[in-house]
């Protein structure tokens, strides 16, 4: 059941405004409650009847992007440099709860990416205990030694300063450079400190998958999005839309 909240909590929230924003608003006329004019910023509302300046209000309910994450974009809001949520609406970076990256890619690494402001979709996608993979496309800087292949899926790789090995991941070769790797687990730098373990190092990397959601196939170009919702997210990645 949805639930009423104060007006200017709500266009708060959705980071529209701060409070005294919505007081102008509605001196000016510009905020409509189920075809009415808006009368106080203390007025409880329903999301869905709220208009302003004659539009609905944007994503009321949650927000869930899929992005291709350019190279160089930075998932952290504490970092210099260029910031993933400069490619989304201003406003967007103002929401309460805020947008979260779903598994961060670090600047070097470009490619599919989720952000929502959805907990538990955010949980979801990265508890081990869903199983939900992630393949990434690698280029190497050396020729592969010939034996990743069965090291990565015999589940008893040790990365550098961790306590446990990794579980078994899945190496397609492509050439004697070039790689795909499917991993079922999201540790710091993994796919890099995995190469690094076996004397070599990556180039580029880019994630291509998350489950069965294709970068490929949502035909998004570096620095473009879609948004849809949490439900919908869940049937692409598991593959049952």
């Amino acid at each position: 059941m949805k639930k009423e909240e104060r007006l200017d909590k709500l266009l708060s929230n959705l980071g529209y405004g701060v409070r005294k924003d919505v007081r102008f608003w509605i001196k000016e006329g510009w905020i409509s409650v189920d075809g009415k004019p808006a009368t106080s910023p203390a007025q409880k509302v329903l999301a869905d009847q709220v208009r302003l300046e004659g539009k609905e209000l944007d994503h009321p309910h949650g927000l869930t992007i899929i992005y291709h994450k350019p190279l160089g974009a930075v998932c952290s809001r504490k970092e210099d440099g260029q910031l993933i949520y400069a490619d989304f609406p201003e406003r967007w970076i103002d929401r309460k709860p805020p947008l979260s990256p779903v598994g961060r890619l670090d600047k070097e690494t470009s490619g599919l990416l989720i952000v929502t402001d959805d907990g538990q979709l955010n949980h979801q996608l990265t508890s081990p205990k869903q199983h939900i993979s992630k393949t990434y496309a690698v280029t190497l800087e050396r020729p592969l030694n010939g034996n990743e292949t069965e090291l990565f899926a015999s589940g008893k790789l040790m990365l550098e300063a961790d306590d446990r090995p990794c579980l078994p991941a899945e190496l397609t070769i492509i050439n004697d450079t070039e790689v795909s790797l499917v991993l079922h687990e999201g540790r710091y730098h993994q796919v890099r400190r995995m190469f690094a373990a076996v004397g070599n190092h990556v180039n580029t990397l880019s994630r291509t998958h998350i489950g069965a959601l294709s970068l490929n196939e949502t035909k998004l170009v570096a620095g473009s999005y879609q948004t849809t919702t949490s439900g919908e997210l869940m049937k692409l990645v598991t593959g049952t839309l």
